[in-house]
């Protein structure tokens, strides 16, 4: 990357530590510094933009509609006036939109409508963050700031979920690594990443037995 690409990564980190300075924990500043070193790790192995992954990494939380009343285009919106104010090329822009836009799993249930090797890398670190230790420490966080249950061995994990169910699920903390978390090694775009992946899967696994072991049940 040029001296230029290099201040404009620095500018952006700036601009996240104050816009993300009191967000969940699990979607915070050190979320998107995770996510962008498991995302320069993984461009490595590719041929693709550095400028272009670096810059999806860092934006694509910013305004999560999660917290923003299921608002997809506020995030979106953002970062384009970030970029924009920092006079990044146009299509440059686009690029990063066109990642932001398309990052999510929602559910797992929809079709991509964009396509890029950059947006694969970018979600792979994204899921990376969503697995493994850290990824069991993100679910629990997120179930407590959602105020839900732990677990309950009345509500089964709900496996085929719209978009729109998805967004506005409230069952146990614990099904979210059936819905979405056990699912996502074998979604996975990039070698490297199927790679890391599979080794956080393991850990997961090796969590739940434990977990249910000590609730006195089988699991699900």
């Amino acid at each position: 990357m040029t001296t230029a690409d290099i201040k404009l990564i620095e500018d952006t980190k700036t601009f996240l530590k104050q816009q993300l300075k009191d967000a969940e924990g699990g979607h915070d500043y050190f979320h998107t510094e995770r996510v962008l070193l498991n995302a320069i790790k993984i461009a490595q192995g590719e041929d693709c933009s550095e400028l272009i992954v670096q810059l999806g990494a860092l934006l694509h939380d910013v305004a999560d509609s999660k917290f923003h009343d299921g608002d997809e285009s506020k995030g979106p919106q953002i970062d384009r006036e970030f970029l924009e104010k920092h006079q990044v090329d146009k299509e440059d822009i686009e690029q990063v939109i066109n990642i932001i836009e398309n990052i999510s799993f929602k559910g797992g249930n929809f079709d991509q409508k964009f396509k890029s090797i950059e947006l694969d890398i970018v979600q792979d670190a994204d899921r990376l963050d969503a697995i493994g230790a850290v990824g069991i420490a993100r679910t629990f966080n997120y179930g407590g700031f959602k105020n839900r249950a732990l677990y309950n061995p009345e509500i089964a994990p709900n496996l085929n979920m719209s978009k729109e169910e998805y967004k506005n699920s409230d069952s146990p903390t614990i099904n979210h690594f059936y819905e979405k978390l056990l699912l996502l090694k074998d979604k996975m775009n990039t070698e490297t990443g199927k790679k890391i992946a599979q080794e956080r899967h393991q850990f997961m696994e090796l969590f739940l037995e434990n977990f249910f072991e000590e609730c006195g049940t089988k699991g699900f």
